[in-house]
């Protein structure tokens, strides 16, 4: 279906966009310093039915091997056949401030050929942080969440069972690093905008100040904070009554267009300069049928397909559009839709408005 549209956009005013609700100080940034750790180890699964790695992987039979070594008993590598053990990386998060005794889970990826790790093992597996030091043991059964049905080529496989989760297999060994709190926290905004770390640092000072600038943002990302007396050695508690903090955001206006599934998500306050629009889709449908032509009685002819080509353009009428001063794209969009408009539509007429500088907005495509 094509569609003309008309758009007469009225100039629109230089108006401040509304702002969002407040929110805590929890969910806008975090802790300089308290973060996950990233541990890796390699490891065996055991106790697979057959669907481990093939001989040609050659460091499951020598991992076997090295390990059987270490309880006494002692087997060539080449002698072992692996086809119910898999090499497997694993892999776990260590959280902040973890201690010893405390449980995580872990995750086994098979790095041989093995075709399936459902119903294995892991065995004790140590997991090391970059710096080489180990901070926790991983063991337990391995659970995919997918399965393989069926033998030779009549086959069916269920989600990915070469990866499993160890639930509560890994066991912390040592604590988690973490650096003391000093005088100084450092709070690091997830995302950077100049305008959020000023409104953080004046929210802050106006609830812990108390007539002193305790904050200060360094820069559009980090914000330091000063203890302040009445916290002295309660950096925790100090830090858990800043989070509380109500503080509010300040948003980019942004429009993001995903031209897969034809969607489009409206930021807030995004403004449409002067501009006037024609936009259409002209319809052009070619149809060709192929007709048996006969030749005349007793002559030599043959018989032969004649192409018949038939063209049929089609136009609609316009259809015109117009928005009050401080027309916003989401009236656009409501407008646009109004008139029958298609997503496919709606997304043309806004990658014109942002390529012609009318729309007062980032376009992020995705």
């Amino acid at each position: 279906m094509k569609k003309i549209l008309c758009l007469a956009l009225l100039p629109a005013l230089a108006l401040a966009a509304d702002s969002p609700r407040g929110i805590r100080l929890k969910e806008l940034v975090s802790i300089e310093g308290v973060r996950p750790n990233q541990l890796i180890g390699y490891g065996l699964v055991v106790g697979l039915k057959g669907t481990g790695d093939r001989q040609q992987t050659l460091f499951s039979a020598q991992s076997l091997a090295n390990m059987l070594l270490k309880m006494g008993v002692s087997v060539p590598s080449a002698s072992i056949l692996v086809k119910n053990t898999a090499a497997v990386m694993v892999t776990a998060t260590l959280p902040p401030f973890a201690q010893p005794g405390e449980e995580l889970d872990a995750t086994a990826a098979a790095m041989g050929d093995a075709s399936n790790l459902q119903g294995g093992i892991l065995i004790l597996t140590m997991l090391r942080a970059p710096n080489g030091e180990v901070y926790a043991n991983a063991q337990g059964p391995v659970l995919t969440g997918g399965f393989v049905a069926g033998n030779g080529q009549s086959n069916q496989t269920v989600n990915h069972p070469t990866v499993g989760k160890i639930l509560s297999g890994a066991i912390v060994e040592k604590a988690a690093p973490a650096p003391p709190f000093g005088k100084i926290i450092r709070l690091q905004l997830h995302d950077g905008d100049f305008t959020t770390a000023e409104r953080v640092e004046d929210a802050v000072n106006h609830a812990f100040g108390e007539g002193a600038s305790i904050a200060k943002a360094e820069n559009s990302v980090l914000v330091s904070v000063t203890i302040p007396p009445g916290y002295t050695n309660r950096a925790p508690e100090f830090i858990a009554d800043m989070e509380r903090v109500v503080v509010t955001p300040d948003v980019v206006a942004r429009v993001v267009i995903n031209e897969r599934t034809g969607t489009v998500t409206l930021g807030q306050g995004v403004h449409i300069a002067p501009v006037a629009i024609m936009h259409g889709n002209l319809s052009v449908e070619i149809q060709t049928t192929y007709t048996p032509s006969q030749p005349a009685p007793l002559s030599q002819g043959t018989t032969q397909m004649v192409p018949d080509t038939q063209v049929a353009v089609k136009e609609d009428r316009t259809h015109n559009v117009v928005l009050q001063d401080g027309a916003t794209v989401e009236e656009l969009v409501k407008s646009l839709n109004a008139i029958g408009s298609t997503p496919r539509d709606v997304i043309d007429i806004l990658q014109n408005l942002r390529a012609s500088g009318a729309l007062e907005a980032e376009v992020d495509v995705i």
